[in-house]
């Protein structure tokens, strides 16, 4: 039941935004419980005064080629798969398609499962 959103900066990540998108998507099925074809996602690049983020928070060097990932899914993941998922993306982004470990800024939001209407007007999930 997640929503996906993948934000850089337009013309560092040509070409990549489904690419990225895939291994989201396969690193949430591995490590977080996402049902098989239960992907939601949006894509957006940005001018470079659209996404703006600080070079050096936490002592984490960041370069213009930050991408930052947003997921909105039901609450009751474990701290360990969290983890683990935080792990998987940032190492298959790294492995895959060479991107810097240090540019992959991921944010979960946990949700109650009657916050989402899949279509129809209908909350598919409200008990």
């Amino acid at each position: 039941m997640p929503l996906v959103r993948i934000d850089y900066r337009k013309g560092i990540h040509n070409d990549l935004g489904n690419k990225i998108g895939a291994i989201v998507y396969r690193s949430m099925v591995d490590t977080i419980n996402v049902p098989e074809n239960d992907n939601f996602q949006i894509i957006s690049e940005h001018e470079a005064n659209g996404l703006l983020f600080d070079p050096n928070y936490l002592g984490i060097h960041r370069s213009n080629g930050i991408i930052i990932i947003q997921v909105t899914l039901n609450e009751g993941r474990t701290i360990e798969m969290k983890k683990a998922f935080y792990n998987m993306v940032s190492e298959r982004l790294h492995k895959e398609l060479g991107l810097s470990k240090e540019d992959i800024f991921i944010n979960l939001v946990e949700v109650k499962k009657e916050n989402w209407s899949f279509g129809n007007g209908v909350a598919q999930y409200a008990q």
